[in-house]
């Protein structure tokens, strides 16, 4: 019981995250979202905040409906590549200190797909 509440509390705080900052790079103009990564196009930062809005919805309703909760899981995979870039990239672009965030995000996300597999028959 104990860990099914964790699992819950970590995926709603995950999936707000992921929520505002998809949405952050759905509706932001193109010149200032280049600004923060000036090496990826902007074209390739929306797709990154699309993919970002959709695993936050596969993290909550698959589960919360109890319809194909397997897809949870595999929306946290999906989610750890987007952190697993974004890890690199902040050590690229601003140093290793900054790049501890998206690593715990990860983190958090492998505790995630890890809780929610499906359980083997």
């Amino acid at each position: 019981m104990t860990k099914n509440r964790t699992l819950w509390i970590i995926q709603i705080l995950l999936a707000l995250l992921f929520l505002f900052a998809g949405g952050v790079k759905l509706v932001m103009p193109a010149a200032e979202l280049t600004k923060q990564a000036p090496m990826l196009p902007a074209a390739f930062l929306r797709f990154v905040g699309a993919c970002e809005v959709l695993g936050a919805i596969g993290l909550i309703l698959p589960v919360l409906l109890r319809i194909r909760p397997g897809l949870t899981p595999l929306a946290a995979l999906g989610l750890i590549v987007i952190m697993i870039g974004a890890t690199v990239v902040t050590v690229m672009t601003v140093g290793v200190a900054m790049a501890i965030m998206p690593f715990v995000v990860g983190l958090l996300l492998v505790f995630v797909a890890y809780g929610r597999r499906p359980l083997a028959a």
